[in-house]
């Protein structure tokens, strides 16, 4: 039987998984690809860690390079992360005349555009499924399942160590500290969470999406980011009350010949699927003008669910080979000719509802001095809980807004916090009402 060769550069968890997959599965591998799959070389700096797995003598070595160079080697698999040697990696292995594989969504949200024109330019092909969404065959349905659509929306939950945090706060209380630290003893957050919880992961991610759905190359500099680092239990317990979920979404929208581009927490209504996607798990929902709405869940992160989607772009890749083709589908399925630059909607003339919450001195008249500056802004007001919770001599007051224009609002925030019953930073959280709703 005809075998195909890959090199595998990055031996850590992801590349473990991806060693697995392929010994473990290799029958059913074999079945559907009707030829043998062989990782005939594995390159990384440590040599001695234990990983759980052994490789055959001669397999494993420090020289990704004697990947790139090896002309039996058909498959590429970059899994080093990051936006510096990968990429190197990458550019390299291309003008070698290999295809590519790889999960890094940093790279490609960065330089993707650099990475497919120089792939498309030599007749290869560039794999990226377990760049967004680990398990999740997102990618492959932007890229073909939903060809026939102009998409009207993506909403995602698509980082794990997020919504892990937000679930455990709602579901079992506790400070956001806190949770983070258990999130890092059980290893669903890393030493540096950063990435993670100040939404700078999901951005890469969402960037990615954009690609697909809208033919274009987006900057993260367009993408309008924030995390969850402010996200109180007081929060998640009013949230509640007013029938809604805290949720870290990435958000794209086409409105009126624009994009909306916006990673945030977001309060999304109870009873949406979204709303009961817990822990690690990701989602994404897409609506597109023909099929309506759709929804993807699985595993966003680890091992094995990654691992999948790289060997899923391993096999998809070696199909071709064996068939002796190349750029069936362009990389973002639109035609080099087709990609365009679009316009983003800047966040300032965003039009939603929103959750506002001031902590203000425990006396008369506080509400109708908050009222007063929210109307002088053309806000207007639809709901008010005002408890007595006293936090030091003062009582939150919340207020969830009608729609509202996100400018009015930030000058409306700025006026308020200036006032002598203000005790705190208002809190904001964005509203989205109609998920998934035609625009």
């Amino acid at each position: 039987m005809e075998k195909i060769n890959v090199g595998l550069i990055g031996f850590g968890t992801v590349g473990t998984g991806v060693v697995r997959v392929v010994r473990e599965n290799a029958g059913i591998i074999r079945d559907k690809l009707g030829a043998e799959l062989v990782i005939k070389r594995v390159a990384d700096k440590d040599l001695t860690r234990d990983r759980g797995i052994k490789l055959d003598e001669g397999v494993l070595t420090p020289d990704a390079r004697e990947i790139i160079n090896d002309p039996e080697i058909s498959v590429v698999i970059e899994l080093v992360g990051g936006t510096g040697i990968a990429r190197d990696f990458i550019m390299e292995a291309l003008s070698k005349g290999k295809h590519v594989v790889t999960a890094n969504k940093a790279l490609l949200s960065t330089h993707g555009r650099e990475i497919f024109r120089k792939a498309g330019e030599a007749g290869l092909e560039v794999g990226f499924e377990a760049s967004v969404g680990g398990g999740i065959p997102i990618i492959k349905a932007l890229r073909e399942g939903l060809v026939a659509n102009k998409i009207d929306s993506i909403y995602g939950i698509i980082n794990g160590t997020s919504n892990y945090i937000l679930s455990k706060m709602t579901n079992e209380g506790g400070k956001f500290e806190d949770v983070l630290r258990r999130a890092q003893e059980k290893g669903y957050a890393e030493a540096d969470p950063s990435y993670d919880v100040e939404g700078i992961d999901t951005a890469h991610k969402l960037a990615i999406l954009i690609d697909l759905a809208y033919g274009t190359y987006i900057s993260l500099n367009d993408i309008y980011t924030e995390g969850i680092t402010r996200i109180d239990q007081l929060d998640i317990k009013f949230a509640r009350e007013f029938g809604y979920r805290i949720k870290l979404l990435a958000i794209a929208k086409a409105v009126d010949g624009t994009v909306e581009a916006r990673v945030h927490p977001t309060m999304v209504p109870a009873e949406h699927p979204l709303a009961t996607v817990d822990g690690v798990y990701n989602a994404i929902h897409l609506r597109g003008n023909a099929v309506g709405s759709v929804m993807f869940y699985g595993l966003g992160a680890g091992m094995m669910p990654t691992a999948s989607a790289v060997v899923a772009d391993i096999v998809d890749i070696c199909r071709d080979i064996k068939k002796k083709i190349s750029g069936r589908i362009s990389p973002l399925s639109y035609t080099e000719e087709s990609v365009r630059d679009i316009k983003i909607k800047d966040i300032s003339s965003l039009e939603i509802p929103y959750y506002l919450r001031f902590l203000v001195i425990d006396k008369p008249g506080a509400l109708s001095k908050i009222s007063g500056v929210l109307g002088a802004h053309n806000i207007s007001i639809s709901s008010v809980i005002q408890k007595d919770r006293k936090i030091g001599g003062a009582v939150p007051l919340v207020v969830v807004t009608h729609n509202a224009l996100e400018r009015e609002l930030r000058n409306a925030i700025a006026e308020i916090e200036k006032l002598d019953i203000i005790l705190d930073k208002v809190v904001y959280i964005r509203i989205e009402e109609n998920l998934g709703a035609a625009n």
